[in-house]
């Protein structure tokens, strides 16, 4: 198996899996078949306008504009970020394309089939993290909401710690429900966001005069060296932003019809739908400033100084709904599996999915949010440190270690060419552990910070290469 002539590589997984190691395999990690691969360049490109268009990515680019980016400079930042995070993201979708696998199985091939479970768990986390903010979000959304209804609630601390676990626990019913329960709400999710942002970008550039005045503000920076200081680390958690996904990417295109459709689909629906996202949060964030004095990079605050309450009411209602639906889909699917899947006799889905949920409040969520500056130094650049050196291990171990081929059959049982040591490869652990210490060196050593800065490319590179170095000598 594995031969790189072979086209449907998975079939001889499907026709012997219960002779296999149940602790590997189940429904969800077999290989697809090649009749269920049938996502179009139409369903690539739609699944990045609908994963783009989200608080997440208003924030990172009206943190930039806080930050003193003009808006062509911030927007020029967020383009090549894109591009950039583009090539690691299309390299690791090749395997599933290829063979029809998903990431937690694809990482086997490099950290064998247990110690997959370490990239697998550090995934999850980060996406706990994710999953917290996303709820924090929610809450200041009915937090505002209860606001306008009832003024004498504004500002209670107690009200938003409510509205937070009450956010919280709505997201927990839905997990405990299944995903089944908010289906119908995938279809509206995306036209509901372009629609509050759209519905921002109207109401504010009209009270500041326009377009005009609103993308006529300098950059803050005044020399070169200054702009470079806050640029660097920018450009670093903006790759940071979808690092998660260009691990797991082949979660999705593990149901492609071809390489071409998931490569061309992806290349025009990630840059284009984070980009054009992206400029209403600029735009909008520029015109808070013309009017407030000082930018507003938070959308929701934002949505409480709207004079019309009806208006801001029914936008703050779609912000809800979006950013539920966005919650459950985008930061707890993932978690949930790769809990699972670290015990799979006990811990279900369900447990799963509440671990992710309990886990992604001791995050503490709210101080990840409480200004610009740690949200995009701290959260984004520190985890691109974390997952950065994994996606530099996988690509170097598909590309340039198997040359693209990989024994599927091997990937489900234990005692395989992926067994390692006790279903360990070492290697890859200390090339991972390597790769992090190195991206994170600069948090503790001042003299070499740019190593933080540059945390998911230092990671990627060097991590690769010890993993490369590890494996030529076995």
């Amino acid at each position: 198996m594995g031969a790189r002539g072979s086209r449907n590589p998975e079939l001889s997984v499907l026709s012997r899996v219960y002779s296999g190691d149940s602790t590997l395999y189940n429904e969800d990690l077999a290989p697809v078949p090649p009749e269920r691969r049938t996502w179009t360049v139409y369903n690539y490109a739609a699944l990045w306008v609908a994963m783009s268009v989200c608080i997440p990515t208003y924030t990172l680019a009206s943190g930039l504009i806080s930050g003193g980016m003009s808006w062509w400079q911030a927007i020029g930042t967020i383009l090549l970020g894109n591009l950039i995070v583009l090539v690691p993201m299309l390299l690791n979708a090749h395997a599933g394309a290829r063979y029809g696998i998903p990431f937690p199985v694809l990482v086997r091939a490099s950290f064998g089939v247990r110690g997959a479970n370490v990239p697998a768990v550090l995934r999850a986390m980060v996406a706990c993290g994710w999953f917290g903010i996303q709820t924090w979000i929610g809450g200041q959304a009915i937090a505002t909401m209860l606001g306008i209804l009832w003024p004498s609630a504004r500002g209670s601390e107690m009200s938003t710690w409510a509205c937070f676990f009450a956010f919280w626990a709505l997201n927990m019913f839905v997990i405990w429900r299944g995903i089944e329960t908010i289906k119908f709400l995938e279809g509206v999710a995306t036209p509901f966001m372009l629609a509050v942002g759209l519905l921002l970008l109207w109401w504010i550039t009209s009270q500041a005069g326009g377009l005009g005045p609103v993308l006529s503000a300098p950059s803050k920076f005044k020399t070169t060296g200054a702009f470079l200081r806050f640029f660097v680390p920018s450009l670093t958690a903006i790759v940071g932003f979808w690092a998660t996904v260009a691990l797991n990417i082949p979660d999705f295109t593990r149901y492609a019809r071809s390489q071409r459709d998931q490569m061309v689909g992806q290349a025009l629906g990630l840059p284009a739908a984070m980009t054009l996202y992206s400029f209403i949060g600029v735009a909008v964030t520029s015109a808070s400033a013309v009017l407030f004095g000082e930018p507003i990079w938070d959308p929701v605050v934002l949505l409480g100084k709207f004079n019309r309450p009806v208006v801001a009411l029914v936008a703050l209602i779609a912000l809800l709904v979006a950013t539920l639906n966005t919650n459950v889909a985008a930061n707890v699917v993932s978690p949930s599996n790769d809990f699972s899947n670290l015990n799979p006799r006990r811990i279900s889905f369900r447990t799963g999915g509440l671990i992710t949920g309990v886990i992604g409040v001791m995050m503490m969520p709210w101080k990840l949010l409480s200004d610009f500056s740690t949200y995009i130094f701290g959260w984004l650049v520190g985890y691109s440190g974390l997952l950065g050196p994994v996606a530099g291990i996988m690509i170097a171990d598909y590309f340039l270690l198997r040359k693209r081929t990989l024994d599927v059959d091997a990937l489900y049982r234990r005692g395989g060419v992926y067994e390692y040591s006790g279903g360990v490869n070492i290697r890859a652990i200390v090339a991972l552990a390597v790769g992090i210490a190195v991206a994170l060196l600069g948090l503790v050593a001042p003299p070499v910070r740019w190593l933080y800065d540059y945390a998911w490319f230092v990671g990627f590179l060097v991590a690769g290469v010890v993993y490369l170095v590890l494996m030529k000598k076995e």
